[in-house]
């Protein structure tokens, strides 16, 4: 009985050595967790494994299609704006092909209104109360319109035809309309001219008409 009773451990020994070993877990626990470094204990990615080979080979082929098609879509948008102006260059070039053609004797209409404006009043005149002189102003007065007519041709470019007697026939502005015996004029010579021929700018508008002299017989 006094062997049993020595060897019993007191009751606040025991106490003592139960809160000792807890403290040391406790210590334990705390040192490995400020060991653990902060991405594993914050991160939910923590036990996920890394990822493969053809999943990093996907991701960027995603992406790069993913640029692909936002670089198409901004060409396709440049296109299409580009499509636009160029259509609207096409209409305003109607446009003003269309006026050129509409207008395109504007310039020489306005010079000839002056030209009518004379004509309109020699019209108007009352030969029988001019008096003696009627035919000479007459004649004044249209002397005075044809010089305003030449003129206007002249500032539109319009140039005469007007080749004289004895000058070389050319059938690039003398049309030839009829031919005789040209006595003291050459042969293919002009005789005579019958009416003025016109051009503008260089392209002919209407030829002289002439009568040509013959040609020599043999």
């Amino acid at each position: 009985m006094s062997d049993s009773k020595s060897q019993d451990i007191p009751a606040d020994k025991a106490t003592r050595a139960y809160e000792q070993v807890a403290r040391q877990t406790q210590q334990s626990q705390e040192k490995k967790e400020s060991t653990a470094s902060p991405a594993e204990v914050d991160s939910p990615l923590a036990d996920e494994s890394p990822k493969t080979a053809e999943e990093l080979a996907l991701e960027s082929a995603n992406k790069a299609l993913e640029e692909a098609i936002a670089k198409a879509e901004m060409a396709n948008d440049q296109y299409l704006r580009a499509c636009a102006e160029m259509e609207n260059v096409r209409r305003r070039s109607q446009i003003d092909v269309s006026n050129a053609r509409k207008y395109a004797i504007e310039r020489f209409a306005s010079e000839l209104l002056a030209v009518h404006d004379s004509l309109d009043q020699a019209a108007t005149v009352d030969l029988a109360a001019a008096g003696e002189n009627a035919v000479e102003q007459m004649q004044e007065g249209l002397a005075l319109t044809l010089k305003q007519l030449d003129t206007a041709f002249e500032k539109c470019s319009v140039e005469m035809v007007n080749p004289k007697v004895g000058d070389a026939f050319d059938p690039e502005f003398h049309q030839a309309m009829s031919i005789q015996p040209g006595g003291e004029v050459e042969p293919d010579h002009i005789v005579c001219m019958i009416q003025k021929g016109y051009r503008l700018q260089g392209r002919l508008l209407r030829p002289a008409m002439v009568v040509v002299a013959a040609p020599a017989k043999k």
